[in-house]
């Protein structure tokens, strides 16, 4: 996934939400991802575990 690429997210108790991607940082760990929501347009962070759907949050969204 590359900035300005369309994106859902999982959130508690929502289904998932469409946003844009702002910025990427990667970590040893996996990768956050700064994502503009239409509640939230100046962004909120996500974070991709590397291993494990559980700790999947952003998922591209499918063309």
């Amino acid at each position: 996934m590359n900035i300005n690429d369309r994106v859902y997210v999982k959130t508690d108790g929502e289904e998932r939400r469409e946003g844009t991607i702002l910025l990427i940082e990667p970590f040893n760990e996996g990768i956050m991802y700064l994502i503009a929501l239409p509640d939230y347009p100046e962004g909120i962070w996500f974070f991709n575990e590397k291993e494990g759907d559980e700790g999947i949050f952003v998922t591209p969204v499918e063309r």
